[in-house]
């Protein structure tokens, strides 16, 4: 499951930023959960931007989520293709902040810290 998941990863990251859909932002596909039965996947997508580019963002894959499984299914040849569930993936965002507070909390006094 892991390669079916890595493979569809790899064909949505590629056929995204092809949609013509002007809804769609700057998406990342972060990771793929196909169940074993190949009937779902959870698509993770970090999306740049505000809180409704976001929400606009995942309405438009939705809204192509049928164009993509075709896409999959010519790729992959696979028994069944999954239908494709479109999920925001906050765990860039926090990482993002994360790095923003160590930078905060990091001493800045201008000097190397490293021993001579």
């Amino acid at each position: 499951m892991r390669r079916v998941d890595e493979a569809m990863r790899h064909i949505l990251s590629e056929e995204i930023p092809r949609l013509k859909d002007p809804r769609i932002g700057f998406v990342t596909v972060t990771g793929v959960d196909t169940t074993s039965d190949l009937e779902h996947a959870t698509v993770w997508v970090s999306v740049l931007g505000s809180e409704s580019e976001r929400a606009r963002t995942l309405e438009a894959l939705e809204h192509a989520a049928g164009v993509l499984q075709a896409r999959i299914n010519q790729e992959l040849h696979v028994r069944r293709t999954p239908q494709l569930r479109f999920a925001y993936d906050a765990a860039v965002e926090r990482g993002v902040r994360m790095s923003k507070l160590i930078d905060e909390l990091a001493p800045d006094d201008g000097h190397d810290e490293r021993p001579q």
